[in-house]
């Protein structure tokens, strides 16, 4: 490499030449980074390192929080951190051959507990509540060297969520301690991802199975900084089954971040980081039309511009700030297309986001500590139909027209978290507000104003005989203020050495939902039987309350009586629906909330053991049982009366589409987990999950087809895959190279046998006589992915690293096992029984990473 670069020959042979004469006088190092449990870094600690009771070396860390003792003989240490307000730490350290590798020590205020990290993973068993070893938990060094699809973090790491654990609106995302829209840094400004961390803890609304916990990194003290490039060519990937020929494709991702001080201070620091990312992709487009089967493929061609900048200010060494601002536009064309979706039937997306983040840390009194966090948004997101014109869906078959999508959705938003923490003897006490979601929201609906036919089969579409039409006219911007708010108390208290138990209650409120009444206890407990507390059994239970989302809100104000008027024709005449009447003669169709609505909520609970099993690796076996009640789902509440299902209770009115909280599920799931060092070469983390899953609604847009007869309703949930395994690891072979390996394996999905003809006036396909929800299934899924990859350093001191050059090669679906999706049970498709896409075939990716 420096043969091939002689210009870098003096700059590389100035900035080594120290480095290099030190590391002649020098013997082994021992360094690493103090903070707090929040990941902000820790100034002015004292760090000793002493050795028979004999103080060797002492420091404080700088104002990056760092600190290093050099010219250290193989031994055994003791390393003690303090710092005014913080539990002291305490911890013996090995110095063999070989420098340790850097450390993250942990304090917190008064008797909260502190932990080791070691290249951001913990495997050790312990007794604190937020340190179960079935949680997730990976830095971003590490996941940088597993094999990600375009370096999406929250997507590998969300393969360890809980689906049943996910709320209506999703799952939850904390991002430096506020809850967040998405992740607006760059996948190089992550310093670690969790999930199911302290599971059962008053703090969060959601349980820790349904949520994602991202920790940012921080500014330094010098200047460091990372690029990256990735890569990927169809050439370079199999073709897809679906596609006649492989389509033309390429992705380009350019990624980095810049880090050090402002103005060679030591209080103030920056990050600014910027992912830009050029994608010409297609969609696989296979359906059956009345003149044959289409595959075809269709440009998707994607953009994306994120750029982030932060400030991070260190005011004392009780006392600091950071400010960061981040910014994002996306723009998809042709999105939707794919499947039985023509490339007529696409839309154009646009989305531009801003954010303002702003944190505070105070330590009040050696005891008391106060984090203050705030989120500032908005975005503008536009979208709308490819090509005009009446949209026509065949079920299971082709939809095709215009997508009739004209729809522009503002929104100014903010979010809160406070919280403070104070410790007294063996309790430490934390109480705090949130206000996860405060948003002034703005929507203009201009979508389906030439109207959509609907048509049960081919032949039905062949002899012009759709079975519903519906159409919407009149002024579709609402403005509303949707507001979400909580509170908490909790209490971590040590009743022995070996025991640990966590209690809390927890308050959430929605407005427009008349349910006041929404308070959450929560409890857990961890306990070690033996004196050096390699066994621990834990668990917990507690009550977790959901929240809608705008989407309902969206339509009671669109569609409950407002200016948006929505007509839906059944059995209508085509092209002319109305059959030469007026429009305006013609039923409207309404959306109401239940009059006793009440805000859905899930009882979770578990029990479960962790074992040590060496130093490096830990084992847990969990059960966690969860039972969901007052789900939501919509029902027609003036459907056609049976036994003929042709004349609806009020003649008058067309659909009356009622949001209730009527829905329950049932999920139970057995888990085991291995964390840590495998062999020597091999670390990594892997779970297996036997579930069972049933509920009797498939979320809030899930509308049962025959509103008077809801028994055959209950059945397996769309996510109930019986079987999962997931594994992510590295192999490092004495630094000759990295390898990851990601390897998924799941059971298979079900899906739901359907006639395909509305039976009974609902617009919704019919199941045949007896047959309930998912009572058919797919095949298993199998999936393995691998990163093979060469550190190049271009200058190196020992036991430490200095610029590297990262060259990799990732492939996904190794194996290009064909993984089908979208199975159809609609007896009246052409493809019953079939599947009409499928997961992407092998790929290949390159990528070039540069740090320093």
């Amino acid at each position: 490499m420096l043969v091939r670069l002689p210009g870098l020959l003096p700059i590389l042979f100035a900035l080594s030449s120290p480095i290099l004469a030190q590391s002649q006088i020098s013997q082994q190092a021992l360094a690493g980074v103090v903070e707090d449990q929040n990941g902000a870094i820790i100034v002015g600690a004292s760090v000793e390192l002493h050795q028979n009771t004999q103080l060797r070396q002492a420091a404080s860390t700088n104002a990056a929080g760092s600190f290093r003792f050099d010219r250290l003989i193989p031994g055994r240490y003791q390393l003690l951190v303090t710092s005014r307000g913080f539990e002291p730490y305490l911890n013996d350290i090995e110095i063999d051959a070989q420098s340790p590798k850097p450390m993250r020590i942990v304090l917190v205020v008064g008797q909260i507990h502190s932990e080791t990290t070691i290249d951001g993973e913990d495997y050790q068993v312990v007794t604190e509540s937020s340190e179960n070893q079935n949680a997730a938990r990976l830095s971003g060094e590490t996941l940088s060297n597993l094999p990600i699809f375009d370096q999406d973090y929250l997507g590998m790491m969300a393969r360890f969520l809980d689906p049943a654990s996910v709320a209506t609106a999703g799952s939850a995302l904390i991002v430096d301690g506020v809850e967040a829209r998405g992740l607006l840094v760059p996948p190089s400004a992550v310093k670690e991802v969790k999930i199911n961390q302290d599971p059962y803890s008053a703090e969060f609304p959601r349980p820790g199975r349904g949520r994602i916990e991202v920790t940012t990194k921080p500014g330094s003290t010098g200047f460091h900084g990372a690029f990256n490039f990735l890569f990927r060519d169809a050439r370079l990937n199999a073709r897809d089954p679906f596609a006649v020929v492989r389509p033309p494709e390429q992705r380009r991702i350019y990624e980095g971040m810049f880090t050090g001080p402002i103005n060679r201070s030591q209080k103030a620091f920056f990050v600014i980081s910027v992912d830009r990312s050029e994608e010409d992709l297609q969609a696989v487009v296979f359906a059956q039309v009345p003149t044959g089967t289409i595959r075809d493929n269709v440009p998707v061609p994607t953009r994306n511009l994120l750029i982030s900048g932060q400030i991070n200010y260190v005011a004392s060494k009780t006392q600091s700030y950071a400010l960061r601002f981040s910014t994002r536009n996306r723009t998809i064309f042709n999105q939707g297309v794919g499947g039985p979706v023509l490339a007529e039937a696409g839309t154009t997306f646009q989305f531009r986001e801003e954010e303002v983040n702003i944190s505070h840390d105070l330590v009040l009194s050696p005891k008391l500590l106060n984090q203050f966090r705030l989120l500032l948004g908005h975005f503008y997101h536009p979208f709308g139909s490819v090509k005009p014109g009446q949209k026509v869906v065949v079920l299971d078959a082709f939809t095709g027209g215009g997508a009739q999508i004209d729809h522009l959705h503002t929104e100014y938003h903010f979010a809160l978290n406070n919280v403070l923490s104070y410790s007294a003897g063996r309790n430490l006490f934390k109480t705090g507000i949130n206000i996860p979601d405060w948003s002034r929201r703005a929507s203009n609906n201009n979508s389906n104003r030439k109207g959509t036919f609907y048509f049960s089969s081919l032949a039905d579409y062949f002899n012009q005989r759709p079975y519903l039409f519906t159409l919407s006219e009149g002024e579709g911007r609402v403005v509303f203020v949707e507001k979400v708010l909580g509170g908490f108390v909790m209490n971590e208290h040590r009743l022995r050495p070996n025991l640990m138990l966590s209690i809390g209650l927890r308050y959430d409120w929605q407005n427009y939902f008349q349910d006041a009444n929404n308070f959450s206890p929560r409890l857990s407990f961890a306990y070690a039987p033996n004196q050096n507390h390699s066994t621990v059994i834990r668990g917990g239970a507690g009550l977790f309350y959901d929240r809608s989302g705008p989407r309902p809100i969206l339509d009671l104000l669109h569609f409950g009586g407002g200016g948006l008027r929505s007509y839906r024709i059944a059995n209508p005449g085509f092209p002319d629906p109305f059959n030469d009447s007026s429009l305006p003669g013609q039923p409207i169709s309404l959306v109401r909330f239940e009059p006793k609505i009440k805000i859905p909520y899930q009882l979770q609970f578990g029990i479960g053991v962790e074992q040590q099993l060496t130093k490096s690796l830990s084992v847990s076996l969990n059960y966690v049982g969860i039972r969901g009640v007052g789900l939501l789902r919509t029902r027609d509440i003036n459907a056609p009366l049976p036994p003929d299902y042709w004349q609806r209770p009020d003649p008058g009115l067309g659909a009356l589409n009622q949001i209730e909280s009527a829905g329950r599920s049932q999920n139970d799931a057995l888990e085991i987990s291995f964390r840590g060092n495998v062999t020597r070469y091999f670390k990594g983390t892997l779970l297996y999950r036997f579930s069972r899953s049933y509920n009797n609604t498939a979320g809030l847009s899930y509308m049962p087809p025959n509103t008077y007869d809801l028994s055959g309703e209950w059945g397996r949930s769309n996510d109930d895959r019986r079987q999962r395994l997931d594994l992510l690891g590295t192999i490092n072979p004495r630094k000759l190279f990295n390898l990851g390996i990601v390897l998924a394996v799941y059971s298979g999905a079900p899906y739901t046998l359907t006639t395909g003809r509305d039976e009974f006036g609902t617009g919704i396909a019919a199941r045949p006589l007896g047959v309930s929800r998912n009572t058919l299934q797919g095949p298993a899924y199998v999936s393995l992915d691998l990163r093979w990859s060469r550190d190049v350093f271009l200058v190196k001191q020992k036991g430490e690293k200095g610029p590297t050059i990262s060259m990799g090669v990732d492939a996904f679906n190794v194996l290009n096992r064909v993984n089908f999706t979208n199975f159809i049970g609609n007896l009246s498709s052409p493809f019953f029984g079939r599947a009409v896409s499928a997961q992407p075939s092998r790929r290949i990716q390159l990528t070039f990473r540069f740090k320093f």
